[in-house]
């Protein structure tokens, strides 16, 4: 889901004001709705944390050799700094811009926000770090 999550907007423009709001209609989808290739390394990062834990846990995850070796608390420390990437990325929501153009939406009513592919990749991120925390778990009481 986090890997999809990648190809959806992940910052979008938005204005309080009709006028605004229409002019922003007019503009390129990619000006008004960035993707977390275009946000930045805080966008792409975790998501791509995410896929690769999950491709090194399900084609190893199988091997009880691997599991012992400590492949959950690998899981769970990818699955971790992922959701950190993710949360500073939305914390950073705004540096994507420089500080003129900054200046320049905040004059015009421009908001900045969270669109579904932050979301949805958030999702992703505590899902996985939630799995993989069961995962640490059932380790131990075996």
């Amino acid at each position: 889901m986090a890997t999809l999550a990648l190809f959806l907007p992940w910052t979008v423009l938005s204005a309080q004001d009709q006028i605004v709001e229409e002019a922003l209609r007019e503009l390129p989808a990619s000006d008004v709705a960035r993707d977390a290739w275009t946000t930045g390394f805080l966008a792409w990062c975790g998501p791509l944390l995410l896929l690769l834990a999950g491709l090194v846990v399900a084609a190893f995850g199988q091997f009880r050799k691997v599991r012992i070796a400590g492949l959950p608390h690998l899981w769970l420390i990818f699955a971790a700094v992922s959701v950190v990437l993710m949360v500073l990325g939305w914390f950073a929501i705004g540096w994507q811009f420089d500080e003129e153009t900054r200046g320049l939406l905040a004059d015009g009513g421009v908001g900045l926000y969270a669109g579904i592919g932050r979301y949805l990749g958030i999702l992703a991120g505590v899902a996985s770090l939630v799995a993989a925390v069961l995962d640490v778990r059932t380790l131990r009481r075996r």
